[in-house]
């Protein structure tokens, strides 16, 4: 399973962001217990799915307000119904790894039951050097065609020409991202998988 922790860059110093991340993420249909703050100016969720994790932490890089760790491993207490009931070593991983995100340009970093993910995390830090990247108009043609949006309407909608939108999403690397997204989701899930066949075996 995957545990996300997430902490608030600078909450000393500005207006708390937690209450409205909070609102957004329990929007979601894909989370195993309800995202709650679990400190100050962090918050926590469970999911099980990697391409969930992966969605959410884009989600909470994109405004660069948050220091990010995912953690990989087994999960107990679910049936408590709340995030503060639950424990496990993803949480413990979580832990480690939203400490080490606060010195990372990418404010990301992802780690195991046991080890941080080198590999991984070099890819996801790509992907996330790229969307720091994109331009406000980058960011407008990408948003209306990852929500199914043409680009023929994308340009009918922005006022510019189609031309004008297959250059921004060329720009904003939109089709390049949109293809990273599954290969990414699916090495964190056999990242899970694998971290599940290792405890089964020292069991």
């Amino acid at each position: 399973m995957f545990v996300i922790t997430a902490d608030q860059v600078g909450s000393r110093k500005g207006s708390d962001r937690v209450s409205i991340a909070l609102g957004r993420l329990n929007r979601r249909g894909d989370l195993l217990l309800p995202a709650e703050r679990t400190a100050g100016d962090e918050l926590q969720l469970v999911t099980q799915r990697g391409a969930t994790a992966l969605d959410i932490l884009l989600e909470l890089s994109r405004s660069g307000e948050w220091n990010i760790g995912c953690g990989v491993g087994g999960v107990s207490g679910l049936d408590g119904g709340s995030v503060r009931s639950a424990s496990g070593a993803a949480f413990v991983a979580a832990r480690a790894a939203v400490e080490r995100s606060k010195a990372k340009q990418t404010r990301f970093a992802l780690r195991d039951a046991t080890t941080d993910v080198p590999s991984l995390e070099a890819l996801i830090d790509l992907l996330l050097v790229v969307r720091s990247r994109r331009t406000a108009e980058g960011w407008e043609v990408v948003d209306l065609l990852a929500g199914g949006t043409t680009q023929a309407q994308a340009a009918q909608e922005l006022g510019i020409t189609p031309q004008a939108v297959s250059q921004r999403a060329i720009a904003a690397a939109w089709r390049v991202e949109r293809a990273a997204l599954p290969a990414l989701a699916d090495q964190l899930e056999a990242m899970d998988r694998l971290d599940v066949d290792q405890s089964q075996g020292a069991a």
